[in-house]
């Protein structure tokens, strides 16, 4: 092939945005020489690094709109802390049926026992999977919604909860929400209603969120939007953040308890040791 030839196909690739591909030519050519493979197989190999490529950019382009705190999965959840997880419910909840069916999940449990770890994992597989997803707390949700009704871009604001397959909502229940607060709450997810599923965490058991809003209507009016189609994943272990604590202060109980160590001046260590009753002479 003349070097006209290859510059102008290089130049076809990238005119096409075929940017991978026709920084891998040059190498593939030469391969080629060697193993002489059919026009249809050098096309296909060459092609296929485009794939590869463009599916990463698309990954990692989900990865940062979804704007998980952190990266968390399925294979790093403890399930034996949490004996009263259901784990094959969780395994079910990992084929993201219940986002093909638009339906919604909520993670009920104390603080610490690994509700956001489950959304996030979840999140994660969906993102994998080519789901739009997108990570938020119920209060900076409220929060900037408060702020496009006051700035006027509310309708704007409401198309952008609506827009992804899946939603997720975390820490309802630590803080009160108020009337305007919890309308706007409301809004997003009555906007979502059988268009795409929500995840949910809440320190707060179904019978309390007259609790957590100042309109016990609003909040069965929320309940029933939710719940409709929706998978409740009850979490009542030990917080795991709790049970590192108690390690470490183990530990640091067993240190103290320790027999203390010298060093003698040739380097020796020694254990002291109490000093012997004198006799009597």
């Amino acid at each position: 092939m003349s070097d006209r030839i290859y510059q102008r196909l290089r130049e076809h690739l990238a005119y096409l945005k075929l940017g991978a591909a026709a920084e891998r030519l040059a190498s593939a050519l030469e391969q080629a020489e060697q193993d002489k493979p059919s026009y249809t197989r050098f096309l296909h190999d060459l092609l296929a690094v485009e794939v590869r490529a463009t599916e990463q950019r698309r990954l990692d382009g989900r990865l940062r709109f979804a704007s998980f705190p952190a990266h968390k999965t399925l294979e790093q959840f403890d399930f034996d802390a949490q004996p009263s997880l259901d784990r094959r419910l969780v395994e079910e909840l990992a084929t993201l049926r219940f986002v093909q069916e638009k339906a919604n999940l909520l993670l009920i449990g104390p603080p610490g026992v690994g509700k956001t770890m489950l959304a996030i994992a979840l999140g994660i597989k969906a993102v994998n999977a080519g789901y739009r997803v997108y990570y938020t707390t119920a209060a900076d949700l409220v929060a900037r919604t408060t702020r496009a009704a006051i700035e006027g871009r509310w309708q704007t604001t409401m198309r952008f909860w609506n827009g992804p397959q899946v939603l997720i909502i975390d820490e309802l229940g630590y803080l009160p929400m108020p009337g305007e607060a919890a309308a706007h709450l409301f809004q997003v997810i009555s906007r979502r209603y059988e268009h795409g599923s929500v995840i949910l965490t809440t320190n707060r058991g179904i019978a309390s969120w007259g609790e957590i809003f100042e309109d016990t209507t609003v909040a069965v009016a929320i309940l029933d939007r939710l719940l409709h189609h929706a998978t409740v994943l009850q979490i009542d272990g030990d917080s795991y953040r709790m049970r590192g604590h108690r390690a470490r202060l183990q530990q640091l109980r067993q240190g103290l308890d320790a027999p203390t160590t010298n060093r003698d001046d040739q380097g020796f260590t020694t254990t002291p040791m109490s000093s012997p009753r004198s006799r009597p002479s």
